[in-house]
């Protein structure tokens, strides 16, 4: 009889899982084609509009043709159809004009962030980051404000470049999870205050979801002071993560001031205990990231090997850092590159 009682509760939870899983998927098929439709509506909205104006936007009588359009629309419809919503809806259609180019992965809501942004290029690379992390309109916001794609962009070659553009931030090479600077505005910790390194990891564990949207695709969060022991001496890595996509241990120690070659000493013993005790055979060579406040370049460039791939210093801001404050941090790196190659 128990048998028969426990066999009846594994087959009715199967069957909830069927059922489960048929919800599941109606509803995404319900939001996907409301999504769908109310993308379409604004959309032609926008084109009715433009052909009204005739296909000038900037036409005299078109403030006009918006607000009395819009009192008519509200009357009829109620709220969504202020002169100001009409606008967004006529920008959305000069953005996109033509009806394919716009995906239906993306909510009204994700479009109403990109079309804020000018540069076409800059919008294709938002719209697949998007998608391929699955953004939540906050977190689009939140990437778009700590400027993701200047600082891609401006640490990338010309063909890593158009690749932004095209496909996204690909990761295939250890050096595509290194952002310089990384952004941890998220921390809330002010600029030339003081705070310990304790305080910095504290605050980072406390905030391990931003801090992984961060560091960007397919990092897992491993643990915290994770023990090494070499013989009777422990030492304690502050964050371990392991990236899935390109199968590898990352390592990060925090540092606040200028790095020195006992500090990249140490991250180097931390990766080649992982790379020969802890990673298997199947998985690539562990990436260690050393985060500090400030980089000290010379001792960094002559305590690595140059064939090094692996070890890489970084910077990190508390606060979101203006496109002319991320153009100025890049053009004193190259300097400092070509005055010590």
């Amino acid at each position: 009889m128990k048998d028969k009682l426990i066999n009846n509760e594994i087959e009715i939870n199967n069957v909830f899982d069927d059922i489960k899983e048929l919800v599941i998927q109606s509803r995404n098929r319900v939001y996907t084609t409301v999504n769908t439709e109310m993308l379409n509506l604004y959309w032609n909205i926008g084109k009715t509009i433009m052909e009204i104006q005739q296909g000038d936007e900037r036409a005299v009588y078109g403030e006009t043709v918006l607000e009395k359009l819009s009192e008519k629309l509200t009357k009829e419809f109620g709220k969504g159809f202020s002169s100001r919503n009409l606008r967004t809806m006529r920008k959305f259609y000069l953005m996109y004009p033509i009806w394919k180019t716009v995906s239906s992965k993306l909510s009204w809501s994700h479009y109403l962030e990109i079309i804020k942004i000018d540069e076409e290029a800059k919008r294709k690379f938002y719209i697949k980051e998007t998608i391929n992390s699955k953004w939540s309109v906050r977190e689009l916001q939140r990437q778009i404000g700590s400027l993701l794609y200047e600082r891609l962009v401006l640490s990338s070659n010309k063909n890593k470049v158009l690749e932004l553009a095209e496909k996204g931030n690909e990761i295939r090479t250890s050096k595509d999870l290194v952002k310089d600077p990384f952004v941890l505005e998220f921390l809330d910790i002010k600029e030339n205050t003081d705070y310990l390194e304790s305080d910095l990891k504290k605050n980072i564990l406390e905030h391990l979801k931003e801090f992984l949207l961060e560091l960007g695709k397919g990092f897992m969060f491993v643990g915290s002071q994770v023990r090494l022991t070499l013989e009777e001496d422990h030492f304690y890595p502050d964050l371990v993560f392991y990236n899935r996509i390109l199968k590898c241990f990352v390592i990060i120690d925090l540092k606040i001031g200028k790095v020195t070659h006992q500090d990249i000493g140490q991250i180097q013993m931390y990766v080649n205990y992982y790379d020969r005790e802890i990673k298997e055979k199947d998985e690539n060579p562990t990436v260690g990231i050393l985060l500090s406040t400030e980089k000290n370049k010379t001792v960094v460039k002559y305590t690595l090997p140059e064939d090094n791939k692996n070890i890489f210093s970084s910077t990190y801001k508390l606060h979101l850092p203006t496109e002319e404050e991320l153009i100025n941090a890049i053009e004193e790196e190259k300097k400092n590159l070509e005055l010590n190659s």
